[in-house]
């Protein structure tokens, strides 16, 4: 196997101006923290819908939302957290890590890394302006069932085209990581030395570069179905509706691990460095990575179960298995807890409290795989539970973690760790209070997608409680954009390797300079700055 060595590149001159020179940046670490600007927005405006929506829901009747600009608040909010805060929130850190941790340069295509990311502003944007049409923004739902989305007005239309442009970023991105790993690791990173955030980044592209583009056909299905005359979807005129669900879901489940993937790997590096042990069975987090890549193209007709159109027994039998490999990680992440020193710094508390929060996501999600179940729970408030337990308590606390953990590295400050500890126990409060209660109404009954809900159903209580914990976590992402602002007004004091990492972005300043590296350690495990502070090529530094 061969492994190449990243080469020098002429430096073009740089633009005149600060601003000019981000806009036309090709540098992997300003891409990957405009990538982090773009989804903080991006995530704030999702929010701010998402606490229009419980304040609708907090009693029964009409609050502030008509049923129309309901709709169009919760399709849009899951559309922007899915497809541009999650994922280009992931990519953000892939970004700028994966260079540092393999040793390279760059990324294999620098101009094409730039164009991936501005895609993302205009594909949100057009999204968006779907509130400026006539009749307002798409209103189907993210996943724009059929026939419905067929019915909508122009906003649907400005919803697909936004959705092709996104796609076209990720399936962009998704090639420059896969050659980037394969092509440009340093000399002696093997790929069974890569760093396990490499490897999670390595299976999401993959994951990426081969489900997209079934989004993407099933999207230019739809726009001609409204504008072109065609009839994929219709079946007055020989077409099939649960086409649509089939072309959705077959990218839709790869589409969770796309959005999980990354987060195991940042959680994977965390609780070795925090637990002062390596982690525990690194060849079975890599096989497990492996094995719920392949096995995420194989379950996506779970969401179908009450179409009563699909392989009931197949697809019941495929989604229990794929719980197995994940399974593995809980274990190797204990394991690796195990006896271990652990110090609760704010990276790591995210860290914990997303290995407990997801593992209620995945507890639901066996539920749901058993079809007797699912009819009975399929389209009520226990699948917005599940969901957000997955990527909200999952992902997003995997993201929170790599935040606090990779912040004094991209900007050389170090995060308050008293405001850390605060935004995550509110965080974690607010996120429980919020999404707990909704597996028992959805338990009691309540469909998801209503605006509104009768006063002797028995739901209004535990929605109250839904609302109140929704601002708690409000409150607490306030708390986290301080803790950003104030540190970046502070002046920089992070030393290279505040955490006492394990890989080698700790090997270079804080921030890097603009060629990433002076010099490399020897790198002969997947510990390499390990390796060099145990040989004393590398300082012991104190802990923040």
């Amino acid at each position: 196997m061969a492994v190449t060595e990243a080469r020098p590149r002429a430096i073009a001159p740089r633009p005149r101006g600060r601003l000019l020179s981000w806009l036309t940046t090709t540098d992997h670490k300003k891409i990957g923290i405009l990538y982090l600007i773009n989804s903080i927005t991006f995530f704030v405006v999702g929010g701010i819908f998402a606490l229009l929506m419980r304040t609708e829901l907090a009693r029964p009747g009409t609050q502030i939302l008509a049923p129309h600009a309901y709709n169009q608040l919760f399709t849009l909010h899951g559309t922007l957290m899915i497809f541009l805060v999650i994922f280009p929130m992931l990519a953000g850190f892939g970004n700028y890590f994966v260079p540092l941790q393999i040793g390279a340069l760059d990324m294999a295509f620098p101009r094409i890394n730039a164009l991936s990311f501005w895609l993302l502003p205009v594909g949100g944007l057009t999204i968006l302006s779907g509130f400026l049409a006539k009749g307002g923004a798409a209103a189907a739902g993210w996943t724009s069932y059929v026939p419905i989305s067929v019915q909508g007005r122009a906003g649907q239309d400005l919803w697909i085209v936004g959705l092709l442009i996104v796609g076209t970023s990720s399936i962009l991105g998704g090639i420059n990581f896969i050659v980037t790993i394969l092509r440009l690791r340093a000399p002696g990173m093997t790929m069974t030395r890569l760093p396990i955030f490499v490897w999670s980044i390595l299976a999401q592209s993959l994951l990426v570069v081969l489900a997209t583009p079934v989004l993407t056909a099933g999207l230019i299905m739809l726009f001609a179905d409204r504008r072109l005359g065609t009839s994929f979807f219709d079946p007055a005129r020989g077409g099939n509706v649960l086409l649509w669900q089939h072309t959705f879901w077959f990218f839709g489940h790869p589409e969770v691990y796309i959005l999980i993937l990354a987060a195991w790997g940042v959680v994977s590096e965390i609780l070795p460095v925090f637990s002062g042990k390596p982690l525990f069975g690194y060849p079975g987090v890599i096989l497990s990575f492996l094995m719920i890549t392949a096995l995420s193209f194989t379950v996506w007709a779970h969401h179908m179960f009450a179409t009563g159109a699909v392989e009931l027994p197949f697809f019941s039998i495929t989604t229990e298995m794929i719980s197995i490999p994940t399974g593995v990680l809980f274990f190797i992440w204990l394991a690796t807890l195990w006896k271990g020193k652990i110090r609760l710094e704010p990276p790591m508390l995210f860290a914990l409290g997303f290995i407990a929060m997801f593992l209620i996501g995945g507890i639901d999600g066996v539920w749901m795989a058993s079809p007797a179940i699912d009819f009975a729970i399929t389209d009520t408030y226990w699948v917005v539970a599940h969901l957000h337990y997955v990527l909200f308590g999952g992902t997003v606390f995997g993201i929170m973690a790599a935040m606090y953990y990779w912040f004094p590295k991209i900007t050389g400050r170090m995060l308050s760790k008293r405001l850390g500890q605060w935004h995550f126990w509110l965080q974690f409060a607010g996120f429980n209070l919020t999404f707990f209660p909704m597996h028992i109404l959805g338990l009691r009954g309540m469909p998801r997608r209503i605006a509104d809900y009768a006063p002797d159903r028995g739901w209004s209580f535990l929605n109250l409680v839904a609302t109140v914990g929704a601002f708690v976590i409000a409150i607490s992402i306030a708390v986290f954009l301080v803790n950003v602002f104030g540190t970046l007004r502070k002046p920089r004091t992070a030393s290279a390797d505040p955490w006492q990492g394990n890989t080698l972005e700790w090997a270079t300043s804080s921030p890097p300079p603009p060629h990433n590296f002076d010099a490399l350690p020897p790198i002969r495990s997947n510990r390499p700055v390990f390796d060099a502070r145990q040989a004393g090529l590398l300082p012991v530094e104190r802990e923040p």
